[in-house]
């Protein structure tokens, strides 16, 4: 099966938006700003006609971010929080025709969970439907190419004193990971190829994601452009709980993981976000050892690298770099990636075994391993 194209109708032209379902919104908005460096886009809640929710905009680079919080106990997003705590409820992604994309979607077997809509106010129109995906996770499929406002209909302009710190440079989403259970990562595999055309990029076995302690098993779909991809993990049998188990414990059932975003100078971004507060995973030190020998060939300022705890890997059409974050929240579910490419379109195969160290590490902290 071929990648989408523009002829076909479920034609998908990157991640619109990320939609976190939040217990506070107004607070996570601010720690995105503070922290992740985004800036305020749009707002809506009870000064804009809605009673029961309050959602707050961001962005930075090609990225929005939206945080929403129910207003009331009982609804649909207070359940989906006591649920899963802070997390993902909706990675939207942009489509030529809101009603077209739905049609070809349900008619490939997704369950639709929003039938093609028209928002209108004075800025324009935008079409929206969504379908489901694993666990409550859900894929919005928005065409806002007829709109010009801050973001939906309904939001007004969010302005804000200006940030005084610099900028943190992150730039795009380049992919977005998502934990499934025991047996189900083929299935939905599966799912993607055949209701949005995507094809397997790779697959990582339980061999190659390993420790002593538990293992993992993935595989990357896309959509053979670049601007879609959705790495899909499950767990491994192994002597111990592995990372995926803890999320799938904690979030209380599939999800999405984490969020890598691009960025044009890691090392630099890594830098604002520490001055932000912004804590990372650190590798053992022994990593940097082997870095002079695998890179001793490229201009890499290995010294920052080490200081700053960034892994890199290389395949055959170049090298990248990566770092990941802590938890963005109490429940250790949902955290960030920054990862710098330079060709390179791998997921840093050669660190995973020294990121699994580090999420064990974590792990046995929290008394989860």
């Amino acid at each position: 099966m071929t990648a989408t194209t523009p002829h076909d109708p479920l034609a998908l032209l990157g991640i619109d938006h990320v939609e976190l379902w939040v217990g506070n919104a107004k607070q996570a908005a601010h720690f995105y700003r503070t922290g992740f460096g985004f800036s305020p886009v749009a707002y809506a809640g009870p000064e804009t006609g809605l009673r029961d929710q309050a959602s707050w905009v961001l962005g930075q680079g090609s990225i929005r971010l939206v945080l929403t919080s129910s207003l009331r106990p009982g609804t649909e997003i207070a359940e989906h929080v006591a649920r899963h705590g802070d997390g993902v409820h909706d990675v939207a992604l942009a489509v030529p025709d809101a009603a077209v994309a739905y049609g070809a979607a349900t008619e490939r077997g997704a369950d639709g969970v929003l039938e093609p809509s028209d928002d209108k106010d004075e800025h324009g129109i935008v079409r929206r439907a969504a379908i489901a995906t694993y666990g409550e996770t859900i894929h919005s499929l928005v065409d806002r190419s007829g709109y010009t406002g801050p973001f939906l209909p309904g939001f007004a302009p969010w302005t804000s004193v200006e940030d005084p710190l610099p900028p943190v440079g992150l730039e795009a989403i380049d992919h977005v990971v998502g934990n499934v259970e025991l047996g189900r990562m083929n299935q939905w595999v599966e799912f993607y190829e055949r209701v949005m055309g995507f094809t397997e990029l790779v697959h990582f076995s339980d061999e190659a994601i390993s420790t002593e302690y538990s293992a993992l098993m993935s595989k990357v779909v896309w959509d053979g452009e670049g601007r879609i991809k959705f790495p899909i993990n499950e767990p491994a049998k192994g002597k111990k709980r592995s990372q995926i188990d803890e999320y799938l414990d904690f979030y209380g059932g599939p999800g999405v993981q984490h969020i890598a975003i691009q960025t044009g100078d890691i090392v630099a971004s890594v830098r604002a976000l520490r001055d932000r507060g912004i804590e990372f995973m650190r590798v053992p030190d022994t990593y940097y050892g082997e870095l002079a020998d695998r890179f001793g060939d490229l201009d890499l300022d290995l010294d920052s690298l080490q200081e700053l705890g960034v892994l890199a890997d290389r395949d055959d059409e170049g090298h990248l770099l990566q770092i990941f974050t802590r938890m963005a929240q109490d429940r250790p579910t949902v955290f960030f990636e920054l990862i710098e490419r330079h060709g390179a379109r791998g997921f840093g195969e050669g660190n995973f075994k020294a990121l699994f160290v580090a999420l064990e590490r974590e792990q046995a902290l929290r008394g989860n391993l």
